[in-house]
């Protein structure tokens, strides 16, 4: 099984303990046949999905939006959450959103905490899931 995770490193510490977070979920579960391919912005992540697309089983689109002043928030998250959508119907393949979206910084580090819920690890159970690899996710 081959799995691709697309990586927004816009906030790099978060990025990170996403993808580990992830990747732990991944290879507790044995599959170690896994690609990341790292994009500037969330927004990039549905593109590379869609170019990948024939060449993985499942992929996980991991990054983080912060609200700002500017209605920018909106506009970003609903155009790549729905491409995600879009992407993941259409080609019958799943796409475990790990895309933080938060009010502030705070809470953006509480949801990527290797130590608390980590949004990277959900993101790697739904695929697991929906692959038939994961039973229960709660586990």
């Amino acid at each position: 099984m081959k799995i691709c995770i697309v990586i927004s490193n816009y906030y790099p510490k978060i990025s990170n303990e996403l993808t580990e977070g992830s990747i732990k979920v991944l290879e507790k579960y044995g599959l170690r046949n896994i690609k990341k391919i790292i994009v500037p912005g969330v927004f990039e992540i549905p593109v590379v999905i869609s170019k990948h697309m024939d060449s993985y089983d499942a992929f996980i689109a991991l990054g983080c939006v912060i609200q700002g002043e500017t209605p920018h928030f909106n506009f970003i998250c609903n155009s790549t959450f729905n491409s995600i959508s879009h992407l993941t119907i259409k080609y019958k393949k799943p796409i475990g959103n790990g895309i933080i979206t938060s009010l502030n910084k705070k809470q953006a580090l509480n949801r990527s905490n290797l130590k608390k819920k980590n949004k990277g690890e959900e993101a790697a159970k739904a695929i697991l899931s929906v692959l038939g690899i994961l039973k229960n996710v709660s586990n």
